[in-house]
């Protein structure tokens, strides 16, 4: 398939429809009882969808997706485009402000909603834009039942051919760490673009097994939005997870190939396997140390002894084979987007058999712009560039992008659009460097730098994942900007003393820089969260809330 030669969104999905097997299975959502549906049931349904769309909005209206994951998710956003909309898919763990700010903010024709829980949310910030409501299940309001509109019967194939790859595909709203969410507005090509990247990468993945990915992430976001794509270009089979807490059972079921998530995934996987290694003793425990050992060596690249070959040959039949089962047995890699994954976390997973490829992007990229390579993994770094976007270091260190990929603009937000897009150059707001590989690290973040009364610039993210590695700490937030030392909050498990996170936060103080070490803390027993407004729908720290919320603590230890 030659992606660059392709119109749309819409006529990627129809060209595959015409190369694969009808009855070749497609989307299962795990919940118990729900059906596996195939290529030729997604079409017909997006067929139907399509003529109903069509009937009640005009070229170019926003339809609004509020719903988890789940088959008729894909179906509504291609069958959206098909009928000329706009997309505009948004996250269940919204606030209301955001909820009623968004709906102000994009003016959808149609809203399409998956239940109750879901529907109560917004229903009070639905105005006269909005012409019609189609739901997933029954709720209390004049709506339009997907079941039934899907019974309908419809002879119309319509396959939109006046699509273009400069026309927008959707809009998506930045979760943002402060202020309203800003409407993202990504193009066809955009996204194909970012999709022709991937698949490059893909390939050398895909070769062993038939794709298969489980998804959990939102598809709401603009990651697992553009996945969703590329799912369609491999031919994949989809499996949608039930939620976080039933990932690993149902990676169980799922026996991905391929899965993509947040870094907060990976540490918490990370603090489960350790805290399981711990508990290991004498021949075991000897095994895990060796394979910790040698998989580091191999993931660097170092020569193996002829002794280390033979226990390394051990350490893959007793202890990664063993690991990569639990995840289902099939598991080509994880990749790791949305945020910096711990260089720690990176190389533990990789040596304990879990390859982990550590990507970069941002939603105004469609999203992805580099990723790791499986055959040079480079775990503090976040891959090369993808060949279908150019980067280029600015004098002030901040990584500057070009391509297809980058947005069309901020709905209705002309001046922040000209600050962050210039001469074609999307300025990302990070800073960063590219190694002799051409490989790209991140080394800190403009926007979130802690410069402290000496002047100096501390990356306060650097030093909250280090924390955060320590079992004892479930969260931290560094705090120390125009001070003179950096102090914390800590979120511990309510029977951990203060005294032990005090002797553990001073071994952890030997290996920072003197400006860098954490002074003075307080002990939080509420952890942050996307449902009280401290985290971000990706599981990023909302800065500015939690400031506002703990000011007088943070204040009280200078």
């Amino acid at each position: 398939m030659q992606i660059n030669q392709i119109n749309s969104l819409v006529e990627l999905y129809f060209n595959k429809r015409e190369e694969v097997d009808g009855k070749r299975p497609f989307l299962k959502w795990l919940k118990p009882d729900k059906r596996t549906y195939n290529w030729e049931d997604i079409t017909q349904r997006i067929y139907k969808l399509t003529v109903k769309i069509k009937s009640l909005i005009k070229k170019g209206d926003r339809c609004l997706i509020l719903s988890e994951n789940r088959p008729y998710w894909l179906m509504t956003d291609i069958a959206i485009m098909n009928a000329g909309g706009i997309s505009v898919p948004i996250f269940t763990t919204y606030s209301a402000n955001d909820y009623e700010y968004i709906l102000n903010d994009c003016k959808p024709s149609l809203i399409f909603v998956s239940n109750q829980d879901q529907f109560n949310k917004i229903k009070k910030f639905i105005n006269s834009d909005v012409k019609k409501i189609i739901s997933f299940e029954e709720i209390d309001a004049d709506s339009l039942l997907i079941k039934e509109l899907l019974n309908e019967k419809v002879n119309e194939k319509i396959v939109n051919k006046d699509l273009k790859r400069n026309m927008p595909a959707c809009i998506i709203y930045t979760s943002g760490t402060s202020g309203n969410p800003k409407g993202v507005i990504l193009s066809h090509g955009g996204i194909l673009s970012n999709c022709e990247g991937a698949v490059e990468l893909l390939e050398t993945l895909t070769k062993k097994k038939d794709p298969t990915f489980l998804t959990w992430l939102p598809l709401s976001h603009s990651y697992e939005h553009t996945v969703q794509f590329i799912q369609i270009i491999v031919g994949a089979k989809v499996f949608y997870a039930e939620s976080l807490e039933k990932l690993i059972s149902n990676m169980g079921v799922a026996k991905p190939t391929i899965m993509t998530a947040v870094p907060r995934f990976y540490q918490n996987l990370f603090t489960k396997i350790n805290m399981n290694f711990e508990k290991q003793k004498g021949l075991k425990r000897k095994l895990i140390d060796q394979t910790l050992y040698l998989g580091k060596k191999i993931l660097k690249r170092e020569e193996l002894t002829l002794g280390e070959k033979i226990i390394n040959f051990l350490c893959e039949k007793l202890i990664r084979k063993k690991i990569r089962n639990q995840f289902g047995g099939n598991l080509q890699a994880f990749v790791s987007g949305g945020g910096a994954l711990d260089q720690n976390i990176g190389e533990f997973l990789n040596a304990i058999g879990l390859p982990t490829l550590q990507g970069y992007g941002l939603t105004e990229a469609s999203p992805v712009v580099s990723c790791n390579l499986p055959d040079l993994v480079k775990v503090e770094t976040v891959g090369p560039p993808f060949r279908t976007n150019k980067v280029r270091i600015a004098e002030d260190g901040e990584i500057l992008i070009k391509g297809e990929n980058v947005m069309l603009g901020y709905w209705n937000l002309k001046e922040e659009t000209e600050r962050v897009i210039k001469d074609g150059w999307l300025h990302t707001g990070d800073i960063g460097e590219l190694d002799q590989n051409n490989y790209l690290k991140i080394t800190d973040r403009k926007k979130d730098i802690i410069v402290n009364l000496g002047g100096d610039n501390i990356s306060p993210s650097k030093i909250e994942n280090i924390l955060c590695l320590n079992e004892f700490i479930k969260q931290s937030f560094v705090y120390g900007d125009k001070k003179n030392y950096l102090v914390a909050l800590i979120v511990t498990e309510k029977e951990t003393n203060k005294d032990k996170i005090k002797l553990i936060i001073e071994n952890i103080n030997n290996s920072l820089t003197l400006i860098e070490k954490v002074k003075k803390f307080v002990l939080i027993n509420e952890e942050f969260t996307i449902e009280n407004g401290m985290l971000t729908p990706t599981l990023k720290l909302k800065r500015k809330e939690i400031i506002k919320k703990y000011k007088h603590q943070l204040e009280s230890l200078y």
